[in-house]
């Protein structure tokens, strides 16, 4: 809290030499921790001063802020809090120093949980002044207290147009404001500037989440892919939602080169259910050579109906019947459905071609 400064003590009205050496030896002993006694003493002032004339009341305001001081050392906010609003309404204070003790309550009461009553002496303040970001930043939090979610966002763009550099917990802050408050654009840009290699996989993750709420699947792909590049994500389920995210972003080719890859170093199983994925990946990719042999060693190694049946399909979609009426009779041979209808159509295709 505010120290007794020279101007307050040189200030109208005009205290007494006694009055003035002891305020400056009650802050002094403030300073050293004497808490409880300068409490004591300034309270005791305080009272003795009441109702006296324009210099003992101003006086009086002085040894109120003392002891609220004392009190805040003390860990009694609420109790700090009440004596800077005894002392800002005394009525020789002027508007300068009375605004200066009412900032001051606001936080004191905003730090004792009393945050209604702290945010609208905050609002009365900031009728008056700009404030600095740390004021900003105090009343978006109040408002987010509240769940006041649009205002506290408001107050964190006035804070950040102030000062854009956050500590951790302000952008936390301001991510969780601005995502309730619908502004889930400027809340990704901030989890964006804060990611590098330090950031926990948590942070990439979250990060890519919100990409993806948000629908910008191709973000959550390109995010996704920073954090691997960086060696911040790693593993096998976060490689394979790495593909998932490319699949669903548009970038099926790089989700086939990841996932080959990976299979290849043994960074993924080579599952039955991971090579599906693959010539899904090609396949989504147009890359007909490379899906037509993912799908056939898929069919060779689980020797399902519904893998050879795709594997037929596609080659009579491009044109490789052989290979389809192969792959479609053994489809059928599995009991695969509709497998019997793609064969019949395959060889009507093929005797149309040979008419």
């Amino acid at each position: 809290m505010m120290l007794l400064s020279a101007p307050a003590l040189a200030a109208t009205p005009a205290l007494t030499g006694d009055i003035i050496a002891d305020l400056q030896s009650l802050q002094q002993r403030l300073q050293q921790g004497d808490a409880d006694g300068v409490k004591t003493r300034s309270r005791a002032q305080a009272e003795r001063l009441a109702g006296g004339n324009a210099a003992d009341r101003w006086a009086r305001a002085l040894y109120l802020q003392l002891a609220a001081n004392a009190e805040a050392r003390g860990g009694d906010r609420v109790a700090a809090a009440a004596l800077l609003r005894e002392a800002r309404q005394i009525d020789v204070v002027d508007p300068a120093q009375s605004d200066r003790w009412l900032r001051e309550e606001a936080g004191l009461r905003l730090s004792a949980g009393e945050v209604e009553r702290g945010a609208e002496l905050l609002a009365d303040w900031f009728e008056r002044h700009g404030g600095e970001a740390r004021d900003h930043w105090r009343m978006a939090r109040a408002m987010a207290e509240l769940e006041r979610w649009q205002q506290a966002a408001t107050w964190i763009s006035r804070a950040l147009a102030e000062n854009d550099v956050m500590d951790a917990g302000q952008r936390r802050l301001a991510e969780t404001v601005y995502q309730r408050a619908g502004r889930g654009d400027e809340a990704l840009a901030l989890l964006r500037s804060g990611l590098d290699g330090a950031s926990d996989p948590a942070a990439w993750k979250r990060t890519a989440a919100l990409a993806q709420q948000l629908g910008d699947h191709g973000q959550a792909a390109a995010i996704w892919e920073a954090g691997w590049r960086l060696g911040a994500l790693s593993g096998e389920e976060e490689l394979l939602q790495l593909v998932r995210l490319h699949l669903a972003g548009g970038t099926p080719a790089r989700a086939a080169e990841r996932l080959r890859d990976a299979l290849e170093q043994e960074v993924v199983a080579d599952t039955t259910e991971h090579g599906r994925l693959l010539a899904q990946a090609w396949e989504a990719a147009r890359d007909r050579e490379l899906a037509l042999a993912a799908w056939q060693a898929v069919a060779l190694k689980s020797d399902e109906g519904e893998d050879w049946l795709r594997l037929g399909q596609l080659a009579h979609a491009w044109g490789r019947d052989e290979e389809a009426v192969a792959a479609l009779e053994r489809a059928r041979e599995l009991g695969a459905e509709q497998a019997e209808r793609w064969l019949a159509l395959t060889l009507a295709d093929d005797a149309e071609v040979a008419r």
